[in-house]
C-alpha cells in the first residue's frame, strides 16, 4: 500500500515498549502503516505522498488531553488574563486599561486572579473593585474557577447584592451590612453574574448540565461552533490530538458533530453527561442517550461527570479532619456519601464510565466508598471510574484506587509552586500533617494504579508540554516530604499511553504503531536531549490528527 504521508529524519518515541524508537514513520488512510527506518519506510512512499522532514527531531503520539473545559477556555481566550498580578495598584492599572480598551463589552471579565492578588492576609472585597472601576459590572475569577470577586455594580445587575439562597457547598459571602461582601464561592453563586455577560449557552455543559431552553438560531449555533473551533485550535497548536471534555451537555457535541461535517474538527473529544445535585436519577437516560447518538473515534460520550467537592483555597473542599487553618470546618460535601453510592451505582449499572471531581481527602474517601458500592451491587467490571483531582488523600485510602481499578486523573500544573503558582494560602489550608499525600501522583502511581494526566484548561495552561516539564522538575515544598516528579517518558505517557487507557482506546491510540490511529505531533527539537529545565522551550511544529495536518507553525 502507498503511503499518503510519511515521515522520516526523526527520532519517534513510539510509546510502543516492543519497539521504543524508530527512525520514519508512514501513514495510510488515517492510521500508521508502517515504523521503521527511513529507508525501509521511504520504500512505501509513491509520487503523491506528502514528506515530512522530522530534522532529527521528536515525534510522538498525539497528546491526549484527560481533563479540560473546552468552551470555556475557548470562551477566555479574550478576557483579561490577570495570572501573576500582584498588589492593589497593579491590579487597578490592568483592569483599567481593559475596560478603557473595551468601551462596548456588556459585562467586563478577568481570569486568574490569585487569591492572594493583594496580599496574603488581605481578602478582595467589593470595595477593592469599586475604588477600580465604579460604574460598569467587573469581575474577576480565581485561577481555579470556583470563585468570583465581583463589584457592587455587577451584584446589583444579578440581583445577588442582598443574597440569595443556594444549594449545598456554595455560597455568597455576606459582611457585617447584611450586603454581599463581593466574593462568590462555586457555581450557584457565580452564575448570576456569568449570565449577564450573556454566555449561558455556552456554559451550560458546567453551570446546569442542560440543554439551551429555546433552540439555538442558525446564526446562534454559528457563533457557538466559532468559540469551539478557537478552542479547537488552541488544542491543535499545543499538539492535542485527542481530549476528555470534564463538562457537558449534547449540545456541546452537537456543536462538535456540525464542525465534523463542516470538515473543521481538529480533535477527537469525549463529552459526558454532566450530573447535578438537583437532578433525579431518572435524568441519566440522558446519558445513555448521549452514548448511543455519538459513538465513534472522533466523537464519543460513554461517561458522567459529577462534582463532589470545590477548592482547597476557599474551603470548599470536603477533607476527613478540619482544615489547619480553620478548626471548626471539613467542607460541605455537594452529594451526601449515600447518595453519591446510589447514583453511582445507577451509572454503573448502565455501563457508564464515573469522572467525579474530587480534591479534599473526604471528598475522595465518599467517591471511592460509592465505586465500590456500586461493585458490590452491579459484580465487578472494567469500569475504569475516575476521580479528578486528588489533591489530598489518605494512607487508608491510597491502596484503594489500584484495588477498585479506579483512574487518579491529576494536573502537573497544580500543585503549590507549579507553573508560577504561589504556596499560600494552600499549603497552609492543607496543614503540615497532610503535605505528605497531597498531590501525591508518585505514591498512587507506585501502588499500581493508573494515574493520567491533564492541565484542567483554562484553569491552566493547556500545554502539555508544560505538564510534562512540571511533573519532572517538581520539587517539594517542605523537607521531609516525598519526591512525587516523574523521569521524562513516564510524564510522556501520563499525556498519552495513560490517556489512551482511560477512555477505553489502548488499542488504538496513545503510541505509534502500525494499524494506529495517525495521531501524532512533531516537534522543534530532540526531547531527550533538552534539559528538564528548558523543556517549555520545546514547541510543535505540525500536530497530525487521523493523517490530517491540524496544525503547523
Amino acid at each position: 500500500m502507498q503511503a499518503d504521508l510519511i515521515v522520516t529524519n526523526a527520532r519517534i518515541l513510539t510509546m510502543d515498549e516492543g519497539n521504543p524508537a524508530v527512525q520514519a514513520m508512514a501513514v495510510a488512510n488515517g492510521r500508521i502503516l508502517a515504523v521503521g527506518s527511513s529507508s525501509d519506510i521511504e520504500a512505501l512512499a509513491g509520487p503523491g505522498t506528502r514528506r515530512i522532514d522530522a530534522s532529527g527531531n521528536s515525534v510522538l503520539p498525539g497528546f491526549i488531553e484527560s481533563h479540560l473545559h473546552i468552551l470555556r477556555g475557548a470562551a477566555e481566550l479574550g478576557p483579561l488574563q490577570l495570572f501573576g498580578v500582584n498588589g492593589f495598584d497593579e491590579l487597578s492599572a490592568k483592569v483599567r486599561a481593559f475596560a478603557a480598551a473595551n468601551p462596548d463589552r456588556k459585562v467586563l471579565q478577568a481570569q486568574g486572579a490569585d487569591y492572594t492578588i493583594l496580599s496574603e492576609t488581605e481578602p478582595v472585597t467589593r470595595h477593592h473593585l469599586d475604588r477600580i472601576i465604579p460604574d460598569r459590572p467587573f469581575a474577576m475569577s480565581s485561577p481555579d474557577h470556583h470563585t468570583m470577586w465581583a463589584n457592587t455594580r455587577a451584584l446589583e445587575m444579578a440581583g445577588i447584592l442582598h443574597g440569595r439562597k443556594l444549594g449545598p457547598g456554595n455560597e455568597i459571602v455576606m459582611g457585617a451590612d447584611g450586603l454581599a461582601e463581593g466574593e462568590l464561592r462555586e457555581s450557584e453563586a457565580m452564575g448570576p453574574v456569568v449570565a449577564l455577560a450573556g454566555e449561558n449557552r455556552l456554559r451550560l455543559g458546567i453551570s446546569t448540565g442542560g440543554e439551551p431552553e429555546t433552540p439555538p438560531s442558525a446564526q446562534e449555533r454559528a457563533a457557538d461552533r466559532a468559540v469551539m473551533l478557537e478552542g479547537l485550535k488552541h488544542a491543535a497548536k499545543h499538539g492535542i490530538t485527542s481530549f476528555h471534555n470534564m463538562d457537558g451537555n449534547a449540545y456541546t457535541l452537537e456543536l462538535l458533530s456540525e464542525l465534523r461535517d463542516e470538515g473543521r474538527l481538529l480533535c477527537r473529544a469525549r463529552v459526558p453527561f454532566h450530573y447535578k445535585n438537583f437532578m433525579q436519577l431518572s435524568e441519566l437516560e440522558r446519558a445513555s442517550e448521549m452514548t448511543r447518538r455519538f459513538d465513534d473515534e472522533w466523537l464519543r460520550s460513554g461517561f458522567v461527570k459529577l462534582f463532589m467537592d470545590g477548592v482547597l483555597d476557599s474551603w470548599t473542599a470536603v477533607m476527613v479532619e478540619p482544615y489547619a487553618d480553620r478548626p471548626d470546618w471539613v467542607g460541605e460535601p455537594l452529594f451526601p456519601a449515600d447518595e453519591f453510592a446510589r447514583i453511582a451505582t445507577e451509572i454503573d449499572r448502565r455501563g457508564l464510565q464515573i469522572a467525579v471531581h474530587a480534591i479534599g481527602d473526604g471528598a475522595v474517601r465518599s467517591v471511592l466508598g460509592g465505586y465500590e458500592a456500586a461493585r458490590t451491587a452491579n459484580g465487578p467490571r472494567d469500569s475504569r471510574h475516575r476521580i479528578e483531582h486528588i489533591e489530598v488523600t489518605t494512607d487508608a485510602d491510597v491502596p484503594r484506587f489500584a484495588e477498585l481499578g479506579v483512574i487518579c486523573s491529576m494536573q502537573p500544573p497544580h500543585p503549590p509552586g507549579s507553573q508560577g503558582l504561589p504556596l499560600e494560602p494552600t499549603v497552609s489550608r492543607i496543614g503540615r500533617d497532610r503535605w505528605r499525600l497531597a498531590y501525591a501522583w508518585r505514591t498512587l502511581k507506585n501502588t499500581g494504579a493508573h494515574v493520567v494526566f491533564a492541565s484542567d484548561w483554562p484553569v491552566s495552561n493547556v500545554d502539555p508540554i508544560l505538564g510534562i516539564q512540571s511533573a519532572m522538575i517538581r520539587k517539594p515544598w517542605a523537607e521531609g516530604l516525598p519526591d512525587h516528579s516523574y523521569s521524562l517518558h513516564e510524564a510522556i505517557a501520563g499525556y498519552t499511553v495513560e490517556g489512551a487507557y482511560t477512555e477505553f482506546a489502548e488499542a488504538t491510540k496513545g503510541r505509534l504503531k502500525p494499524g494506529y490511529l495517525a495521531d501524532f505531533v512533531v516537534l522543534s527539537d530532540d526531547v531527550e536531549a533538552v534539559a528538564p529545565e528548558e523543556l517549555h522551550e520545546v514547541r510543535p511544529v505540525m500536530t497530525v490528527c487521523g493523517g490530517t495536518v491540524t496544525f503547523e507553525a
